[in-house]
């Protein structure tokens, strides 16, 4: 160990100090306090937590793996500065040792304190959480945390400017994704094999990845077994850490270095064109009601970090028996400085807010007008090109979708237009004016209207338009079931959405019949070409682009195994399922009057509109089964007018429409067909695309886009 003479480090640079005493046999002196968390110093380490209603706090050092502290290290009362403790101990190697937290205080559950002396606590701000490596491997005893030293260069890479209206989202599941034994990557399961994968997603054509939840959590909590299958928390929503990647997503130990791999896979998707948006959880935790455990928030503050009822029970508006106190300056400071690390240090695009309701929610749960969290987050300076993404609902039964609050900044999912578009995609003709918002952008929600020249819309960076995520059915799945079958979770298929607005074209599940298979896979096509057909931004789930299934279980979040886990072989059986995606996406990137509104097209088409199965025809008549919109505009950048006109038909029988009028300033080409040609082809490249003179017979149940030259 070297003297006692060391090297304080300031913001004005080192200055020589004497440490002010010893604790526990270690040289120490007081800390950084505005510096929350631990991080290694070049001649030791600083450790600094808070607590309001705490009186003492002790740290605790322990060797790898051991659950007895072999240090203890009370803070003294001059090591302290309002409710902040902080200390730095020199001398240590930050290889050598796990570390946590005891806290003591009054013990008054009526009144939300339950402070335990004796419970060991992990730091809030714990950049790596210890004993968490091996997925599915309960966690036996507390939680200790590990100091991360970060040497990760991200050289000069640039932060990424694309609009949200510019994305095509891609959801996936981390582990998921390749964890199947058809993946063929070397690393299933993990950071590192997402990243073998880079080349299919930019064959694909995606722009953006939206990785649901990497936040270290505990897939043990609530671990069962049915039918000889154990079932674990396998989605991730049980955040046990919030500012350190789950360890268990690595293909290697990373001591020390945790988020390394994460890294890489960040840095290479960037190099690719690929924004990284993260699922985030900040409307519970992992520590569960007054049954669960006590190992962090409880135990620093539970009064301040969760929402109690009067009698100092958890309200429960995320279904996940705690509610976040999200309001609370202490816990708004905390996510504001969580988002603000993952975004200079992880380099992360946007961030998606599990039932983003919460957020806005008073201390007593009532809804908040203008809640600081969601205004602090929308203005701050670190976060200005960060787009955020409201799941705009939340288990409590409050829906704020086109109303979320603080919406100019925050972008929603749509879950109007995922409800609509599936029941009118199946049939369901009285949706037929809210499927017409939805494909035009769901003005009705965002402002403005069909037409609309002064600019009023906000939905451009607000809506995100979605079919299929994680929650509910696969595409495939939309098609083949007409009730969902979660028997497999255990709970009675009691679990998961009753309203699916699904349709099994003619038999319930796996089925040989030819016609039946047929009409599923063009539903999907029509799914996929009315998605990226529609102003706002898309959004799909991994999988869907080759017809992957979960058995018709619209609720996996328990399921570990091939269920849920994308099975590969499909991508080769389903070849011309993906080149239809693919080029849709493609499509749409092509075409930037489908995501915005362009100077007003030569050929005098008015900006939006919709249309009768007649396209002169303005005023359609209600419960109508075909519906046309026309999207119109000047393309500056082509010299030339950019025209797409998107006809859907959900009748079971074929229609005659015709066009919308050019005046002969141009012509109509059919680009897509759901139904396919006598060639099999679904799709028309630029070059090879079918001039359409007036009329065109839809066959039943398809999708048509033309577009103009």
């Amino acid at each position: 160990m070297k003297s006692l003479h060391h090297q304080k480090f300031t913001s004005n640079g080192p200055v020589s100090v004497h440490p002010m005493g010893k604790i526990a046999g270690y040289p120490v002196r007081p800390g950084m306090f505005d510096k929350p968390g631990a991080f290694a110093l070049p001649v030791g380490v600083n450790f600094t937590i808070h607590t309001h209603c705490g009186t003492s706090c002790e740290l605790l050092l322990f060797h790898r793996g051991e659950e007895e502290p072999y240090a203890v290290l009370p803070f003294p009362e001059e090591y302290k500065i309002g409710d902040v403790y902080s200390m730095i101990v020199f001398g240590l190697e930050i290889e050598d040792f796990e570390y946590a937290y005891r806290v003591d205080g009054p013990y008054d559950p009526q009144n939300g304190l339950i402070f335990d002396k004796k419970a060991i606590l992990l730091d809030p701000y714990a950049k790596a959480v210890a004993g968490q490596r091996i997925w599915g491997e309960e966690k036996i005893g507390s939680y200790h945390a590990r100091v991360v030293k970060d040497t990760f260069d991200w050289g000069d890479m640039p932060q990424s400017k694309q609009q949200l209206s510019d994305l095509v989202i891609y959801e996936l599941h981390v582990r998921g994704f390749t964890k199947h034994s058809s993946s063929g990557v070397g690393h299933p399961g993990t950071f590192e094999g997402l990243r073998e994968k880079i080349p299919y997603l930019k064959e694909l054509g995606i722009n953006a990845v939206e990785l649901m939840p990497i936040f270290e959590f505990d897939e043990t909590v609530n671990s069962r077994e049915v039918d000889g299958q154990k079932l674990l928390e396998y989605w991730g929503y049980n955040t046990v850490g919030f500012f350190a990647p789950n360890t268990s997503y690595t293909s290697s130990t990373e001591h020390n270095q945790e988020g390394t791999e994460l890294k890489k896979l960040i840095r290479d998707l960037h190099n690719n064109g690929i924004e990284v948006i993260l699922d985030v959880v900040f409307n519970h935790t992992a520590e569960g009601n007054e049954y669960g455990r006590t190992f962090s928030f409880k135990g620093l503050d539970n009064q301040i970090y969760y929402m109690l009822t009067p009698d100092g029970h958890y309200y429960n508006f995320s279904g996940c028996g705690n509610t976040l106190n999200c309001n609370h300056p202490i816990v708004r400071q905390m996510i504001l400085e969580c988002l603000r690390h993952w975004t200079v240090n992880y380099r992360i695009d946007g961030f998606r807010f599990d039932l983003a309701s919460i957020l806005g929610r008073n201390v007593d749960g009532s809804p908040m007008n203008n809640p600081p969290l969601l205004k602090s987050l929308a203005y701050d300076p670190l976060l200005s090109n960060v787009k955020l993404i409201a799941e705009a609902w939340d288990a409590g039964g409050l829906y704020q979708v086109g109303n979320f609050p603080a919406s100019k900044r925050w972008a929603e999912w749509n879950g109007r237009y995922r409800d609509c578009i599936r029941g009118f995609l199946k049939g369901e003709n009285w949706e037929f004016w809210n499927a017409a918002w939805s494909i035009a952008g769901s003005g009705d929600l965002y402002g403005g209207f069909f037409g609309d020249n002064n600019n009023n819309y906000a939905g451009y960076n607000s809506c995100v338009n979605f079919l299929t995520c994680h929650d509910g059915f696969t595409l495939y799945d939309l098609y083949s079931y007409n009730e969902k079958h979660n028997e497999a979770n255990g709970w009675n298929n009691t679990d998961g959405a009753n309203d699916n607005r699904s349709w099994n074209c003619g038999a319930e599940g796996e089925t040989d019949d030819r016609e039946v298979l047929n009409l599923r896979y063009r539903m999907i096509r029509n799914a996929c070409a009315v998605l990226m057909c529609s102003r706002g931004t898309p959004m799909f789930l991994a999988g869907d682009e080759f017809g992957n299934s979960q058995s018709g279980n619209n609720n996996c979040y328990c399921q570990d195994n091939e269920m849920s886990w994308l099975d590969w072989s499909l991508l080769q059986k389903n070849r011309d399922l993906f080149e239809f995606f693919k080029f849709m996406i493609a499509y749409r990137q092509k075409h930037p009057v489908i995501r915005r509104k362009l100077p007003d097209a030569v050929c005098g088409l008015e900006p939006l509109h919709t249309h009768d199965a007649d396209a002169s025809i303005t005023n359609q008549p209600e419960n109508t089964r075909f519906l046309g919109v026309s999207f119109a505009g000047y393309d500056k950048e082509k010299g030339k007018d950019d025209l797409v006109y998107v006809a859907v038909n959900t009748h079971w029988e074929e229609v005659t429409i015709t066009l919308p009028n050019l005046h002969k300033r141009a012509f109509w080409y059919l680009s897509v067909n759901t139904t396919g040609d006598e060639h099999g082809r679904y799709c028309y490249p630029e070059g090879e695309e079918v001039r359409i003179d007036g009329t065109f017979v839809m066959k039943p149940r398809s999708v048509a886009v033309f577009t103009g030259q």
